[in-house]
């Protein structure tokens, strides 16, 4: 068994490919219209799904923004330098919502971005050690 892909409703899929392929550095892997549902779904990541877990995006045509709610956190990524990676997110046009840093209580180097809807990315600094 192995995780396959974390689902996420976007209100405008466009400017939220345009994020996780720009922004993000992902590629968009494919993606498919449901005339018939009025839903479009889109599977974006850093890896061929057969290899890497992904993210699909479901695009609900009639809807243009969803309530996050209280009960979903974040999705996480490696990243080399959690610093670099802020600069180059804000050169980009994203938001940084938490700088990079040592984590409370603890010496990992985090830092949060969010997606144009409200979606928590956080980035993870690789452990040298």
């Amino acid at each position: 068994m192995r995780l396959l892909h974390t689902m996420l409703r976007v209100g405008n899929l466009d400017r939220s490919l345009a994020f996780y392929t720009q922004v993000l550095g992902m590629r968009l892997l494919r993606r498919k219209d449901y005339p018939e549902g009025r839903f479009t779904l889109a599977f974006v990541g850093y890896g061929e799904e057969r290899d890497t877990t992904v993210i699909e995006l479901t695009h609900n045509w009639d809807t243009s923004r969803y309530e996050l709610g209280t009960g979903y956190g974040h999705i996480a990524i490696e990243v080399e330098d959690a610093y670099a990676a802020c600069v180059a997110v804000r050169a980009k046009g994203g938001r940084v919502t938490r700088e990079a840093g040592p984590m409370k209580h603890g010496s990992t180097v985090i830092a949060f971005v969010e997606d144009p809807d409200g979606y928590k990315i956080e980035f993870i600094q690789r452990c040298t050690q």
